[in-house]
């Protein structure tokens, strides 16, 4: 049984209802989310210690590793126990030096879809996020196209939801106009506020918004504001910013990454963590 609420539970369609505490399984790969992990079985372990808290929500990509962690997964929780949704990302490739490389054509957005089943061991997908901004926010371009091939691959059987990440709340109607959308898959933070509207938007209209990089990314987050209000709570830093993203909006989701159990737990522990007002407020300046 979980030992922690993990948030809630967020129902955003009949057949898919996820933990708002997931997991991110990016970390899993190698130094920059390229090649394998130094220790494969803590991988694994810290996978299957995800579920064993309750987590039915993890987030991957088969440009993680390449292939790397999507093999992970299987290898770790395949058969895939009931209630977990797998939710992945296309629209990028690695270059053999690990750089990332823009890969949005149709026929290689199908191409990628297929990857992830196959390294997955899936015959469909729960939910795809068309990744379509870069690190630092949303473009101005169309999406209709991209999307469209992904709602092509729906209609085939091989998706069941639609997602995106890196958008606009224009590409957001963009995207509405031609299918659902479950998840916006977004750059916020407690530093990084940019998406107050769309967070707002998310939530009054069901759609689940996980920010990426919740705790800063490859820069994390550094407050003075931030630790004297985690010392007042006998909470860490880490656990603070986790609870103001589950306070923030009903519908926000998180999926912090780790590669340890010890680190796992104490990220989870956050779901339980109640910030009282004056603490949010307080909190609410570091992004002004």
């Amino acid at each position: 049984m979980p030992s922690t609420s993990l948030g809630g539970y967020l129902t955003l369609t009949d057949d898919l209802t996820i933990s708002r505490m997931g997991y991110g399984a990016m970390q899993l790969a190698g130094p920059n989310v390229f090649g394998p992990p130094k220790d494969r079985d803590q991988a694994v372990a810290v996978l299957r210690e995800a579920i064993d808290l309750g987590i039915t929500h993890i987030d991957t990509s088969d440009f993680y590793g390449p292939a790397v962690v999507n093999e992970i997964i299987k290898e770790a929780l395949y058969p895939y126990p009931d209630g977990l949704h797998i939710v992945t990302k296309v629209g990028a490739r690695r270059g053999a030096d690990g750089s990332w490389i823009r890969a949005r054509e149709p026929e290689d957005l199908k191409a990628q879809v297929r990857e992830n089943l196959r390294h997955l061991g899936l015959d469909a997908l729960d939910v795809v996020n068309l990744r379509f901004g870069e690190v630092d926010g949303p473009s101005t371009e169309s999406l209709a196209e991209k999307f469209g091939a992904l709602v092509e691959l729906r209609a085939e059987g091989l998706i069941r939801h639609l997602g995106l990440s890196g958008v606009s709340s224009a590409q957001l109607s963009e995207a509405q106009a031609i299918a659902p959308v479950v998840t916006v898959q977004n750059l916020y933070n407690l530093a990084k506020r940019q998406d107050d509207d769309l967070v707002d938007r998310c939530a009054a209209e069901n759609i689940a918004f996980a920010s990426f990089f919740p705790l800063g990314g490859f820069t994390p987050l550094q407050s003075d504001t931030l630790t004297h209000v985690a010392a007042r709570l006998d909470a860490t830093p880490q656990q603070v910013a986790l609870a103001w993203l589950l306070q923030r909006s009903a519908t926000t989701v998180l999926i912090p990454g780790t590669s340890s159990v010890a680190h796992l737990r104490e990220n989870i522990a956050a779901a339980d963590l109640k910030l009282p007002a004056d603490a949010v407020a307080e909190l609410d300046t570091i992004g002004q």
